[in-house]
């Protein structure tokens, strides 16, 4: 992991197109400004993990499967 410094305001340059620059310090929070593409996916680790978490839970769970076929539609003919 590369780990660097930066003051307030300074911003850090990954690749081509994408900047990261520091936009405030509040105690032991910093807010950071993400200028990437729309292409680019951009997620909080956290949030990411809360939905693999989710995703492995749905996964285990039963399978309901209806015959759609043996319902009768309740829509009224049209009358000629």
């Amino acid at each position: 992991m590369l780990v660097l410094s930066r003051k307030l305001n300074e911003t850090i340059v990954i690749g081509d197109n994408i900047r990261v620059t520091l936009l405030g310090i509040d105690g032991d929070k910093i807010k950071l400004g993400v200028d990437a593409p729309r292409d680019v996916k951009v997620f909080r680790e956290e949030l990411l993990e809360a939905t693999k978490s989710t995703n492995v839970q749905a996964l285990g769970a039963p399978i309901v499967s209806f015959d759609l076929s043996k319902i009768k539609k309740n829509t009224p003919q049209k009358k000629q």
